[in-house]
């Protein structure tokens, strides 16, 4: 039976629901879906796409540092835009986080997204590379 360990960090937000920031299980950390809010107050960031994509950036690798692991293990991410025109500015700066090999990645246009936000992005990264 494997053994799930709930990874959590004040460094992230808090989650809004009945779910763990993350899980790992053996060797693969799972990383529930992060949108834009500042941890400390638990609001959604003022601005535009790029200060809501750069947050949320922020808070995937907060729960990736916390699970003995980094962004840079990132294997596949799932980005939802409410919006796919944002889709370039988005890819422009996933850049500044990741270099090839960049990790496997769908992204999908949703209706609507919790608080109204314009992006959340899951992720699933290694223990280790």
């Amino acid at each position: 039976m494997n053994k799930l360990l709930p990874i959590k960090t004040e460094n992230a937000p808090a989650a809004i629901g009945p779910y763990s920031q993350a899980i790992k299980v053996k060797d693969l950390i799972f990383i529930s879906g992060q949108i834009p809010l500042d941890p400390s107050s638990m609001t959604v960031v003022k601005g535009d796409i790029e200060q809501q994509t750069y947050q949320v950036f922020k808070n995937l690798i907060a729960v990736a540092d916390a699970s003995d692991s980094s962004i840079d293990n990132a294997i596949k991410l799932t980005i939802y835009l409410t919006d796919l025109e944002n889709f370039s500015i988005v890819n422009e700066i996933m850049k500044k986080f990741f270099s090839s090999p960049y990790p496997a990645r769908a992204t999908v246009e949703v209706s609507r997204l919790p608080k109204n936000v314009s992006i959340e992005i899951d992720a699933i990264l290694s223990v280790s590379n």
